[in-house]
This record gives structure tokens, sequence and C-alpha cells, in this order.
């Protein structure tokens, strides 16, 4: 059973620091590149941040370079996202992602967790 399970989402005060989870199982994680998406309410879903299955390359979107890194943990079968400096626009539901492409091209979708930042 493929499963994508994010935690670590919640209430932060701006400029507060927050870490996600996602914990994945029932795939080959370590061969997986994996991605953080978010969706506020109104918005389209959008990219936050991305991982290769080696964990040897990342990529950030625009909004949050410098105040958001993604890791993984092959061994734990997990993925992170730490946000520092966060921004009221950092609130959102954010998605963990795992794909892979080859003879068959897979994408798996978290449920998703909320994070508001607010004072």
């Amino acid at each position: 059973q493929v499963q994508l399970v994010e935690s670590g989402g919640g209430l932060v005060q701006p400029g507060g620091s927050l870490r996600l989870s996602c914990a994945a199982s029932g795939f080959t994680f370590s061969t997986y590149a994996m991605s953080w998406y978010r969706q506020a309410p109104g918005k389209e879903r959008e990219l936050v941040a991305y991982i290769t299955s080696g964990g040897g390359s990342t990529n950030y979107a625009d909004s949050v370079k410098g105040r958001f890194t993604i890791s993984r943990d092959n061994a734990k079968k997990t993925v992170y996202l730490q946000m520092n400096s966060r921004k009221p626009e950092d609130t959102a539901v954010y998605y963990c992602k795992a794909q892979r492409t080859g003879l068959i091209n897979y994408n798996y979708w978290g449920q998703g967790t909320q994070v508001t930042v607010s004072s």
C-alpha cells in the first residue's frame, strides 16, 4: 500500500520556524524524487521545493529560497521541509509528492498538512 503521510503542520508566529515531515511507505523510497507543494485558499498548487532521489540536488521556489530547506533520510523513508523565517503568505496546505519517471511514470501524493502563520 502506497502512503505518504505529512505531519508537523500547525500554527506558528511570523518569523518562527517549523519542520514538516512526510513519511513514505509501500514503494522504494530511495528511487523517487520528492517534492513539497503548497496550496493556499483561492490559489493554485505550487511547487515549493524539490530533492532528487539521492538527495544530491535540490531546487526551491523563489519565494522560499534562503528560508526553507528540503532534505531526506532514505533510511527512514522520510522527507523534511525546514521552514524558517515564516511569513503570513506561507500559510497553506502543504503536500509532499513522490515521483519517478521510467518505463512507467509514478506520482504519489500525500493528504496534506495545514500550516498557518499568524500573530
